[in-house]
């Protein structure tokens, strides 16, 4: 058995909530923060049979898309000499995904 982690965005999260269920298979959704750009992500945990890690991530990557967004770095605070903090474009979207094998799994 597998744990499948998949940290996305929230704007893929319905669409991949619903493809998992579509293809039979149960996840926990968690709400969390990205790191870089402090936007809401959501994590799912995935347990699978080894033989159905492909289709799950499989499920992932249609669900999940990259995409540029442009965002405006924070100015170092009381810093007087800072430069304008001017727009740039970065990528975010998609998915991180994470396989790790399970020693043991119970459900009650």
């Amino acid at each position: 058995m597998r744990l499948v982690i998949a940290v996305v965005q929230d704007k893929d999260s319905g669409r991949l909530a619903a493809e998992l269920v579509k293809r039979g298979y149960r996840a926990t959704k968690l709400a969390s923060t990205g790191g870089f750009l402090k936007a809401g992500n959501t994590t799912f945990l995935i347990g699978v049979d080894d033989e159905r890690v492909n289709d799950v991530v499989e499920c992932i990557h249609r669900s999940c898309r990259a995409r540029e967004q442009v965002v405006t770095p924070f100015a170092p605070v009381g810093n007087v000499d800072a430069e304008v903090p001017v727009p740039i474009s970065v990528q975010v979207g998609g998915a991180t995904v994470f396989v790790l094998d399970v020693e043991r799994f119970e459900h009650f």
